[in-house]
């Protein structure tokens, strides 16, 4: 009997230590669960925590103008219709550019403008000129080339104002002058032929010596107008102290609008030059060929010994 005693002590406090033992993890647990109530209870910090938002509002607002300062990249068209008018306003057209330039480059760029108008009515004349030329020298050798004498040329031509009815007059002057005596009067007759188809050369080449000077100047006055433009654009820069487009941007384009002029002036007067460069030598051609005409004509006389038979007709001409 004593010795179940303690066996059944031992038990009794086993079982009363038992809910000890439930309650100890229990009141483990809850130190950890009073941070809640502790975060909670904190009522007061938790109006300082609106601290970090504003901060973080702070840095909202501070980062947002980034975000509206990307739009001015896609803003191409106020800023084009910014430097599409120059710093006082003006639309940046070719004529408004002329307008606002420095004095000296729109001396340039009339000076070129006029040019550009030289080489277009010398085009128009020249053309006409040679066009009527040849195609009066054309019939005139046609309606020659069937006659035998000085005296059938000159009824033939009936004083038409050709280079070839002034050679057939010229050799029958000579003749006339030379009064039946043959001897030196084809030299002197070649002589004078030679004088008349250098003329005509010279007449027929009139206005070339400005198509060639246009061609070859105007690119270099256009660019010393761009030059000086462009200097009084940096000029312009370092006193407004930017860098700016919409101020640089007009004061170079008017500068290479200079350059644009010049170009305009001497392209059309190069390939014009070129164009009447051929001509010339053509109606060259045909003028040596009326030259040697009327030396046959003077030729055949000579050999049929009819020099002095012409001379009446030859008075009676002039």
């Amino acid at each position: 009997m004593t010795d179940h005693r303690p066996r059944r002590r031992s038990a009794i406090r086993a079982i009363a230590l038992t809910p000890l033992l439930w309650l100890a993890p229990a009141q483990a647990q809850q130190p950890g669960a009073v941070p809640p109530p502790a975060i909670a209870a904190p009522a007061a910090p938790a109006p300082a925590k609106p601290a970090r938002p504003t901060e973080v509002e702070v840095g909202g607002p501070a980062r947002a103008p980034l975000a509206a300062e990307a739009p001015p990249a896609p803003e191409p068209g106020p800023r084009r219709a910014i430097s599409a008018s120059a710093p006082g306003g003006h639309e940046l057209s070719p004529w408004s550019m002329f307008l606002n330039a420095d004095i000296l480059v729109k001396v340039v760029m009339s000076g070129l403008a006029l040019a550009s108008v030289v080489t277009w009515t010398i085009l128009v004349a020249k053309t006409i000129e040679l066009g009527l030329a040849r195609r009066s020298l054309v019939r005139a050798l046609g309606r020659v080339a069937e006659t035998g004498s000085l005296a059938e040329a000159e009824r033939a031509l009936g004083g038409g104002g050709t280079i070839l009815d002034r050679l057939v007059g010229t050799v029958a002057n000579e003749v006339r002058i030379s009064k039946g005596h043959a001897e030196g009067i084809k030299e002197r007759a070649v002589s004078r032929c030679s004088e008349l188809v250098k003329a005509e050369g010279r007449l027929a080449r009139r206005g070339m010596g400005a198509l060639a000077t246009i061609g070859a100047i105007s690119p270099f006055v256009g660019l010393f107008g761009t030059v000086w433009g462009i200097m009084n654009s940096f000029i312009g820069i370092s006193r407004a102290q930017t860098t700016n487009l919409a101020v640089v941007a007009p004061g170079i384009a008017e500068a290479l609008l200079a350059t644009a002029i010049g170009l305009a002036a001497a392209i059309p007067a190069v390939i014009i030059y070129n164009h009447f460069a051929r001509a010339t030598r053509s109606y060259g051609d045909l003028v040596q060929r009326a030259s040697g005409t009327a030396m046959r004509l003077l030729s055949r006389e000579l050999e049929r010994g009819e020099v002095g038979r012409h001379a009446p007709l030859a008075q009676a001409a002039e």
